[in-house]
């Protein structure tokens, strides 16, 4: 609905059914009828003339003011729209330096992501490391134990032989 005075609101709605199909049939029935009071001796041609063009005349200074008071209406309605405009674009700029932020912070935590599997992975090898060398030592400690009990299984037979 439009705002604005009632005199905003009657030109927006004369020029819109100026211009409109029923205003064209309305005014060519007028001409025509003008032209046909004139034929059937109702009316003077002169009379008829000079009463139909102050009317086209009064109708066209109205209009052309209509007109232009729509005009005024639309620039002012685009005017608007254009600062409707300016504040989108300007909060667009502001999501694109969000999303940009996010996609650093994004990089940011690919990186951590990288650093962490790649620390992962060293613990693992590492780990791996450690085990092989526990289960050599252990491999060697078994070694040594039996060495141990041969030794003592060696000098025991030695002592019990020449103890005999």
């Amino acid at each position: 609905m439009p705002t604005g005075s009632p005199l905003e609101r009657f030109a927006l709605g004369a020029t819109r059914w100026i211009g409109s199909t029923i205003s064209l049939i309305i005014h060519t029935f007028l001409f025509i009828g003008s032209f046909l009071s004139v034929m059937l001796g109702f009316i003077h041609f002169e009379e008829m003339l000079l009463v139909l063009t102050t009317i086209v005349s009064l109708e066209a200074i109205y209009l052309s003011i209509f007109i232009q008071m729509s005009i005024n209406h639309n620039i002012k309605s685009i005017a608007e729209v254009s600062e409707d405009i300016d504040e989108i674009q300007e909060d667009i700029g502001e999501i694109q330096e969000d999303v940009e932020e996010i996609s650093e912070d994004v990089d940011e935590l690919q990186e951590d992501v990288e650093e962490i599997s790649e620390d992962t992975s060293e613990d693992e090898l590492r780990d791996k490391e450690h085990q092989r060398t526990l289960a050599d030592i252990q491999r060697d400690l078994r070694t040594l134990m039996n060495d141990i009990d041969r030794l003592k299984k060696e000098e025991d037979d030695s002592v019990t032989n020449a103890s005999k």
